[in-house]
């Protein structure tokens, strides 16, 4: 599905992190009772990613630019909490690891929205 869209395509970005989402959704509801705070967290921050991203996509101007670097941040907090958590053995480190690497090429995927390239001539 993300390899449909050019690389810069805010829907490419929004694509990553929801895939990113759902393994992260399905490992934090695992998480035994001591570590669900840290497993809250990582829902709360997961879950903004995609939403931002895909609000951003509907506005225009500074509005668009706000939303995207609040998924971008939400994506690097994300990836913590997700790192906390597998550094605690409270997760599938396979699956946590595809969701780091989804996060990642999602937080490229906004950086590249956030600096898009100049033209060239």
């Amino acid at each position: 599905m993300t390899d449909s869209l050019p690389a810069n395509h805010p829907l490419d970005a929004v694509n990553l992190a929801m895939e990113a989402a759902s393994i992260a959704l399905a490992l934090a509801r695992a998480v035994p009772a001591p570590l669900r705070p840290v497993a809250d967290q990582l829902i709360r921050a997961v879950s903004s990613v995609p939403a931002n991203l895909a609000e951003g996509h509907g506005r225009t101007g500074r509005d668009r630019y706000h939303h995207w670097r609040i998924a971008y941040a939400s994506a690097k907090e994300a990836d913590i909490h997700l790192r906390l958590l597998l550094g605690a053995g409270a997760v599938d480190p396979d699956r946590a690891s595809t969701a780091l690497s989804l996060l990642d090429r999602s937080r490229g995927a906004t950086w590249r929205l956030l600096h898009p390239s100049p033209p060239t001539r």
